[in-house]
């Protein structure tokens, strides 16, 4: 391993109700020097739905219940062991775990993130040290605490042709604006896939529009959509972050399954679009990632709208489904070092701002 790097496993569930992905790397913080395996430890039915039922509330007045936390936690462990076998590896081969936890609440006007999960708990069960917390200390500074991927993205991008845009279309959408210098813009931009997904088990028992199918039966109703878009979030300028639950599935109600699906597949696709002008020159080119990147009838009207390449990040040779996680890993080592997290740019704050809380396997902090 070359001198000042170190492995690290990044763990993300976010907003997802799919599952924790996890993902190992080699980084001294600055680079990614090796991308090791990565997995998806998914949820069943019984604790999607416990977890869902959190979602709103903050835990600090309404804790979760059916012992949620520590089951949470639990599987994030399970996870950890999952990828360390997969890589051949030890606990003691690791230096840090990046743990993001769960979002079930996120006002950062009101100085408010929650994402549940037990971080010293997690660094007992796996023996490893862990870096959790890390959007407080930028909501706790005035930030958005959100979105913290794009110096992750900035990473990778290196030796890419910019401005480049790296879209995420998890539960909700968030964008990096990447300049040749290196500056960073990032924000959400609106729905990902969490109402699509809410609407389709609603109205179909399927956990997601597989590939966009049902959208592409559909017709978008414009009047459905022009509601949908009827947000000042839209108009606010950048930094901005968003919540799961700031939108909801009232305007689509009454249509058929696959009209609702296409309106809301064509809020997401819209929103990006209408993201895209606060960016201070166009990007030439989009790369996607998350769940959306699989969705050919988001692609298609990305492609459209954006009158430039949008591609899956895994054409520039990145890997979508590792990427959030390998994030985290990649923050884990940075907050190590008090090394920014969150800029101006990204999140708002006054000025770059490290953060996390180191959790010792040892059970101190």
């Amino acid at each position: 391993m070359p001198d000042d790097t170190s492995l690290a496993i990044g763990l993300m569930s976010g907003t997802s109700m799919d599952g924790i992905d996890a993902a190992i790397i080699e980084t001294d913080g600055e680079a990614v020097t090796w991308q090791g395996p990565s997995l998806t430890h998914p949820y069943d039915d019984d604790f999607r739905r416990d977890l869902r039922a959190a979602l709103g509330h903050d835990p600090l007045i309404r804790p979760p219940e059916n012992g949620l936390i520590a089951a949470l936690t639990e599987r994030h462990a399970e996870a950890v062991r999952a990828v360390l076998a997969e890589a051949g590896k030890a606990p003691e081969d690791i230096r840090i775990v990046g743990f993001h936890g769960h979002t079930v609440l996120h006002r950062p006007d009101m100085g408010v993130t929650r994402q549940i999960g037990d971080s010293q708990e997690l660094a007992r069960l796996t023996g490893i040290d862990v870096v959790g917390d890390m959007r407080l200390n930028d909501v706790a500074a005035g930030g958005e605490g959100a979105p913290l991927a794009p110096v992750y993205h900035r990473a990778l991008a290196a030796d890419l042709a910019k401005p480049l845009a790296v879209l995420n279309l998890g539960g909700v959408g968030n964008v990096t604006w990447i300049a040749p210098d290196g500056m960073l813009l990032a924000f959400d931009t609106g729905p990902g896939n969490a109402l699509l997904d809410d609407w389709m088990l609603e109205k179909t028992g399927q956990t997601m529009d597989e590939g966009g199918d049902l959208a592409a039966q559909g017709k978008v109703d414009p009047h459905v959509l022009r509601v949908l878009m009827d947000n000042d979030y839209f108009e606010k300028l950048p930094p901005k972050s968003l919540d799961r639950d700031d939108f909801n599935l009232d305007p689509v109600r009454n249509l058929s399954p696959a009209n609702g699906a296409a309106a809301l597949t064509a809020f997401t696709v819209t929103s990006v679009e209408r993201a895209s002008r606060f960016f201070p020159t166009p990007a030439a080119r989009w790369l996607v990632t998350g769940g959306g990147r699989h969705n050919a009838t988001i692609m298609e009207g990305l492609r459209r709208v954006l009158g430039a390449d949008v591609d899956p990040v895994e054409a520039a040779g990145w890997r979508g489904d590792a990427l959030e996680a390998q994030a985290f890993a990649f923050l884990a080592v940075r907050a190590l070092k008090g090394l920014a997290l969150t800029y101006p740019g990204t999140t708002g704050v006054a000025e770059p701002l490290s953060g996390g809380r180191h959790y010792l396997a040892g059970n101190g902090t």
